[in-house]
């Protein structure tokens, strides 16, 4: 009898009347809701202005899917060009499969053309974002619960994953791996945001940090699943991307923290610029600050003139008093 495990849904959609409200579709809008949220408030606190992550997301998004789900189906072609697939099946992404190397690549390409059309740098919008992909990551994920996929190895632990049976799956207990990547997607966001503010990361290289970790992750991850898919020299195609991947973003960190050390002073033109500790909170007190100072001078400046219209009005009488005095004289 099994006492513990983790249910999957019955279905992965949910019909709203003749709309299908597909789990997979929803935790992926979700993520990129987060992301954007998060990137923007990381954004103004850098000095950027509101609303800038949410417009070149307008540009990096489309090109993200488009990445992701070019990047599965070259890696996975024999699911949909072999004999008695059909290969209109590669473009239902609503049903799963999307390779978040395509996704980051491509991604990154349509970000390039929206922060070059904003005049602004694409490592600084990328540091502002990383920590968000990371939770849209974590949340996108369970979209793999929702379809039953992409999970374990067989296991008889308490949060085994229960799969039913299916197409290209069969009924059983699994290492709900779907979870572990979500997991760890939390932690890699909490990682950049810890050592963002501890050591000012700037020049794209939170974003290498947050690329760095996830990569450390996912190859244990995938070497864990148990779904299809291409080898070399005995290992997932997807644990050597995570490797060379790695490989790359810790030399990335490493070389530009020697070249470009700090982080950028200006972010994007036009912007006010945040306090030197880097935090939405030190802008706000500037500016509170220099707002109390324009009060007390202009308090300053009214006591004057009041002094000045005192002492205004004593001369006339004064003046009427000296004349009385005269006159008596006379």
């Amino acid at each position: 009898m099994d006492l513990a495990y983790i249910p999957s849904p019955s279905t992965g959609v949910v019909h709203l009347g003749p709309v299908p409200l597909r789990g997979y579709a929803f935790c992926i809008i979700i993520g990129v809701f987060v992301a954007v949220w998060l990137g923007n408030k990381r954004w103004i606190a850098r000095g950027g202005k509101a609303g800038t992550v949410a417009d070149i997301a307008v540009w990096a998004v489309p090109f993200g899917l488009v990445g992701g789900r070019l990047y599965h189906v070259i890696t996975d072609y024999q699911l949909y060009f072999s004999d008695g697939e059909n290969w209109v099946d590669a473009f239902k992404i609503w049903e799963g499969g999307l390779g978040i190397w395509g996704a980051i690549a491509l991604g990154a390409v349509g970000a390039w053309i929206g922060c070059r059309r904003r005049g602004i740098p694409l490592p600084a919008w990328a540091d502002a974002l990383a920590p968000g992909i990371a939770f849209a990551q974590a949340i996108g994920r369970w979209g793999n619960w929702f379809n039953q996929e992409l999970y374990g190895k067989p296991t008889d632990l308490p949060w085994a994953l229960k799969i039913t049976a299916g197409p290209n799956r069969d009924a059983g207990f699994y290492h709900p791996t779907f979870l572990y990547e979500s997991l760890w997607c939390v932690g890699v966001g909490l990682l950049v945001i810890w050592a963002d503010r501890r050591f000012k990361l700037g020049h794209g290289r939170a974003f290498a940090l947050y690329v760095a970790a996830y990569c450390s992750g996912r190859a244990w991850i995938e070497y864990m699943r148990v779904d299809e898919a291409h080898h070399v020299l005995g290992l997932r195609l997807n644990v050597w991307t995570a490797l060379v991947v790695f490989v790359l973003a810790v030399t990335y960190i490493v070389v530009s923290s020697r070249v470009r050390p700090g982080r950028e002073e200006v972010v994007e033109p036009g912007a006010v610029s945040p306090a030197k500790d880097g935090s939405g909170d030190g802008a706000e007190g500037a500016a509170s600050g220099d707002a109390a100072e324009k009060d007390a001078a202009d308090a300053e400046g009214k006591t004057a003139d009041t002094d000045a219209d005192a002492a205004g009005g004593e001369q006339p009488e004064d003046g009427v008093k000296d004349d009385a005095e005269s006159a008596k004289k006379g």
